[in-house]
């Protein structure tokens, strides 16, 4: 069951990214699905990188976008960025070291933060990429 599901809510009239945005929500979803049926960590394992290794790529067209139209608020939204990669490397860490297991309050993170993210710092620049002709 999608613990995300994509609506117009979610768009930021970005084609690119809003193509990428819904890669990462699919990525949750499926990451949300295999914990819920219990798979092994091997495969969990393999959801959590490429879902890291996604959002590097995505946070890079966004950062990317930002310095060649001049976005004011780049650094602001660029520390978010940082901050998820720092919270997110944590959890991969702890995963793999036996440490910590991916629980709800992991999945919950990491869905609250996207659908936060999206809709509130994502939807701010929304307007001025437009308005530079990027849609």
């Amino acid at each position: 069951m999608a613990i995300i599901k994509w609506d117009d809510g979610f768009s930021v009239n970005v084609a690119k990214i809003d193509q990428q945005h819904q890669k990462l929500i699919l990525m949750n979803n499926e990451l949300n699905e295999a914990m819920g049926q219990g798979k092994g960590k091997d495969v969990l394992g393999r959801i959590v990188n490429g879902l890291i290794s996604y959002t590097a790529t995505h946070f890079k067209t966004e950062e990317d976008y930002f310095k060649q139209l001049g976005y004011p608020e780049a650094g602001s939204h660029i520390k978010e960025h940082i901050a998820f990669v720092e919270k997110v490397t944590e959890f991969k860490e702890g995963f793999e070291n036996g440490k910590l297991s991916l629980s709800i309050e992991v999945m919950t993170f990491l869905s609250n933060w996207l659908r936060n993210h999206i809709k509130v710092t994502d939807k701010k620049y929304s307007r001025f990429f437009n308005q530079k002709g990027l849609k």
